[in-house]
């Protein structure tokens, strides 16, 4: 496992199309049928990494929360299945059944839609506004795997606000740290 920043793709980007296999469904899912109304969270997770699984329960309750406030979250996972099996679309159907997950969680096996994302590490959060232009990129909260810090999604909380609020972006955006994503042997990024 190898700690990894994400990128930190610059605000205002819109954010890139997708038609991927929602594993809770079987069936092809746009970033069109699935954004909100005030906003959409992208999580790029897995299920293996012990940094998602450190914030998995905080980042579901957070994100039933706010889908009642019009931002729908959606769950991508981009892992290549052939070196780590267990981030595959049947493990992932298990886990986000197990854990009730409330959100799609869809699979991105080319990898092509990290690549758009620019998407470095798991777990790695995107919030775009309504019309699909980031607002946000970074990190849950400050909490880790073995520090103090509560798991409370403090950073992306304060950035909901300020989109639910109409302000701008939050001036102090932190990078979201975890592991690398598996990329597929020789589809590794240039970015």
């Amino acid at each position: 496992m190898a700690l990894t920043e994400s990128n930190m793709l610059p605000l205002g980007s819109i954010a890139p199309s997708f038609e991927l296999e929602n594993v809770l469904t079987q069936r092809k899912e746009t970033l069109k049928s699935l954004k909100g109304k005030e906003g959409t969270l992208i999580i790029f997770m897995c299920n293996h990494c012990p940094y998602v699984i450190h914030l998995l329960e905080a980042v579901i309750e957070k994100a039933k929360q706010w889908s009642k406030q019009g931002i729908n979250s959606i769950g991508i996972s981009s892992n290549s299945i052939s070196t780590h099996p267990q981030d595959g679309p049947i493990e992932m159907t298990k886990l986000a059944q197990n854990k009730n997950f409330g959100f799609p969680y869809l699979f991105d096996p080319t990898q092509d839609i990290a690549h758009a994302y620019e998407a470095a590490c798991t777990p790695d959060f995107y919030l775009f506004d309504n019309s699909l232009k980031l607002h946000y990129r970074g990190r849950f909260d400050a909490s880790r795997p073995g520090n103090d810090h509560p798991v409370d999604g403090a950073d992306l909380q304060k950035a909901v606000e300020a989109l639910l609020t109409m302000q701008p972006p939050l001036e102090d955006q932190w990078p979201s740290m975890g592991c690398n994503i598996k990329w597929i042997p020789g589809n590794e990024p240039k970015y």
